[in-house]
């Protein structure tokens, strides 16, 4: 064995240390459903603009339909990222926040977490206006059962953020 291992052995054994525990990788407080609800509201608002937005007549010029292919190309991109940043974050809740005492509490947070992230991957996919108005629905079951876990008022001052139209 060499010289430093041996010095390394001998001062490990001189000073002992006890166990740490953490329930998470990042300090407590930081996690908050907020970011699924604005991206989850993101991409129904997204869907919404693309639903609306009028198709350039055949005749029109070049610079109309060069405009209208930009804009539903921002729109969908916008849309796919924002559902992408809600799965993420709903993944990041799920894993490290989520307790198995919030599942014995709340027995459906596993479906509803499932459900979330499914409507995630069906909002990338498609322009549906009902789902993207569940995803922002199951996210915010999602973001009501976080707030009855941390036992706090905050829920009544976060649970109604809305984009207006």
């Amino acid at each position: 064995m060499s010289i430093f291992r041996q010095a390394v052995s001998a001062i490990v054994r001189a000073l002992p240390s006890e166990k740490g525990y953490a329930h998470c990788d990042i300090p407590c407080g930081i996690y908050d459903p907020i970011i699924a609800k604005i991206a989850a509201q993101t991409v129904q608002k997204m869907v919404m603009r693309i639903q609306a937005l009028q198709k350039p007549e055949a005749g029109d010029s070049a610079d109309a339909w060069a405009t209208y292919e930009n804009t539903i190309g921002r729109y969908v991109a916008v849309k796919e990222e924002h559902a992408q940043l809600c799965k993420k974050e709903l993944s990041m809740l799920w894993s490290d926040y989520f307790k198995p005492e919030h599942l014995e509490k709340y027995p459906d947070l596993h479906d509803t977490f499932w459900k979330a992230a499914k409507l995630c991957g069906a909002n990338k996919q498609r322009v549906d206006l009902d789902a993207s108005k569940e995803l922002v629905a199951t996210v915010d079951k999602v973001a009501e059962t976080f707030w009855a876990t941390k036992n706090t008022a905050w829920q009544d001052t976060v649970a109604d953020v809305r984009f207006g139209s």
